[in-house]
């Protein structure tokens, strides 16, 4: 029997008990893996990424987090024979495989990149210069972006286990939030390959990265009354689970989205802050 993937959950690799159905191989019918039928309790994994990711993340300055990106990705290109001959098992041809996985290597780059030329040594950004709201110059303001302290939740297509994992990866990285990824089930063996080559090398914060490979559980413990959804949920397909369905809608609705890649939306956007010698003010956006 194939082995059975695995969830990388709250610090650890959880294994279900069941022995789950099975991923063929496009091109020849063979088994490769099988897909578990519970997954870890997903409460638990949003608690955790807020609760030990998300501070370990934001420690960190904008430009630590880039030098992590970057070591991340050449870490992945040093074992990238290995993600080429399991995405070819999916369907995919060379090429195929080539842009999901050297197109998602190079995501991390690219965002390493701009994190260092594009943002401060530092866990803020500076939205313009300060601003003089009294006459006597004595009460000033200045506006700054600072990292949400939510948690990005990546439910992924199948084409793209590599690339579409990696491209939310590195911004929400750079943003400050620890990630929570549900891949297809079509091709989820190849983004647990991925996420152990990433967890193996020890350089992400614990925490900031969390995989989903089984159906999610823990559905009791959501408040869908204290979220709001930008869109009415999804109806249950026939034979699913409804509960399941509820609780990633409550999951995904309460998670704070990361914002794509300019200097200022790629870092932690969204929190404006005013200080001055007499009075300090927060407001957050929201969506």
């Amino acid at each position: 029997m194939s082995p059975l993937l695995e969830s990388y959950a709250a610090g650890r690799w959880f294994r279900a008990d069941d022995d789950g159905e099975p991923l063929l191989d496009a091109a020849t019918g063979e088994e490769v893996a099988r897909l578990a039928g519970r997954g870890p309790d997903v409460a638990e994994m949003v608690r955790y990424a807020r609760e030990t990711g998300g501070p370990a993340l934001r420690a960190l300055t904008f430009h630590q987090r880039a030098g992590l990106l970057k070591a991340l990705a050449k870490h992945l290109t040093e074992r990238k024979e290995e993600l080429y001959a399991l995405s070819l098992r999916t369907g995919a041809t060379a090429q195929d495989t080539a842009v999901d996985v050297d197109g998602g290597i190079g995501t991390l780059f690219a965002y390493a990149s701009k994190g260092v030329r594009e943002l401060p040594d530092d866990t803020i950004v500076l939205d313009g210069g300060p601003e003089r709201l009294g006459k006597g110059g004595t009460f000033a303001g200045q506006h700054v972006y600072a990292s949400r302290p939510g948690v990005a939740v990546q439910i992924n297509a199948f084409n793209f286990p590599v690339w579409g994992m990696l491209e939310k990866l590195a911004p929400a990285f750079l943003a400050g939030l620890p990630s929570i990824v549900k891949p297809a089930s079509q091709t989820a063996y190849v983004t647990e390959l991925a996420v152990r080559q990433i967890i193996a090398s020890g350089l992400l914060p614990e925490g900031t990265l969390q995989l989903l490979t089984g159906r999610p559980t823990g559905c009791s413990t959501g408040s869908p009354s204290r979220t709001r959804s930008p869109s009415p949920a999804p109806r249950t397909p026939p034979g699913s689970c409804a509960a399941t369905r509820t609780c990633w809608t409550a999951a995904s609705a309460s998670a704070s989205r990361p914002t794509p890649s300019t200097a200022r939306s790629s870092a932690p956007t969204s929190v404006r802050t005013t200080r001055s010698s007499t009075c300090s003010s927060r407001a957050s956006s929201r969506r």
